[in-house]
């Protein structure tokens, strides 16, 4: 843990080499992709939107192969390690692998500690502290991922061990930026069926959520089950009203009108086919 200004964060190095949890990779990283994960970890951070940040970055004078387009050309490049930072590290497939695993008496131990840590409003003697949980994450996504659209960020592999629990940008790896409005738009050149199109992020986000909830279940009584399945299918009109008011903000619109998000969808329309 770093400690600044009474606040504590987890550290992590990204391509220092292999751990427990590199699988079949290396762990290393290249100087052009870390380079890519500095910069716009502190640029959406000033952007506003919640993220893990860069604390360093250390070139290495090791080799690292990659394969920079997933067309069979792997080539040499320079190594490097970033030093990040975030509140937690954990993400929903922390949470998940434990209850895919049955492993539910750690299930209960972990999450009890990332709410007792990440989310001092939930008291621990909360009955129902699991399900406030589910509850916050639910929004909290939902505003994420409208923040990502709102300057156009697309962040390329959406899947659930990537998705934080603490509602943050983390790992950067094939994201991208639109230069114009394009709802198709992937930067993962890997990406093939354009999962996780930019359009594709906000229901990408409510897959990742219903796992959540899944690796949940065996935690919640009948009537909590029941209450989070309801609190899941708010998750698009959560996502809606916070682009909805996202957008009329860059558009300068005051107050309500019923037409404001015909304005919006036209708008966007008009991008895309200029």
């Amino acid at each position: 843990y770093f400690c600044r200004h009474g606040e504590r964060w987890e550290l992590q190095l990204k391509g220092s080499g292999k751990t427990p949890y590199s699988r079949n990779g290396d762990g290393r990283a290249v100087l052009r992709s870390s380079v890519r994960e500095f910069l716009c970890s502190e640029a959406m951070h000033y952007l506003g939107i919640p993220t893990s940040r860069a604390a360093s970055l250390v070139v290495s004078d090791d080799d690292v192969w990659r394969d920079q387009f997933y067309n069979g050309n792997i080539t040499k490049e320079r190594g490097a390690i970033v030093l990040r930072l975030a509140k937690s590290w954990f993400r929903i497939g922390s949470l998940e692998i434990l209850a895919h695993s049955g492993e539910l008496d750690l299930l209960r131990r972990l999450l009890d500690f990332i709410i007792q840590e990440h989310f001092p409003s939930i008291s621990m003697n909360d009955s129902n502290r699991y399900l406030e949980f589910f509850s916050t994450v639910v929004s909290e996504t939902a505003n994420l991922i409208s923040l990502w659209m709102s300057v156009g960020f697309a962040h390329g592999v959406c899947n659930t061990d990537n998705f934080s629990l603490l509602s943050i940008t983390v790992d950067y790896g094939p994201f991208g930026f639109m230069d114009s409005y394009d709802p198709n738009f992937v930067p993962n050149t890997s990406d093939d069926e354009r999962r996780y199109k930019i359009g594709n992020q906000a229901n990408v986000g409510l897959f990742n959520l219903s796992k959540l909830l899944q690796a949940l279940k065996p935690l919640l009584d009948p009537r909590q089950k029941q209450l989070a399945s309801q609190i899941l299918e708010g998750y698009g009109e959560h996502y809606y009203s916070r682009f909805t008011e996202l957008f009329k903000t860059k558009l300068g619109l005051l107050g309500e009108n019923e037409n404001d998000n015909y304005l919006i969808a036209f708008l966007l329309k008009v991008s895309l086919l200029c």
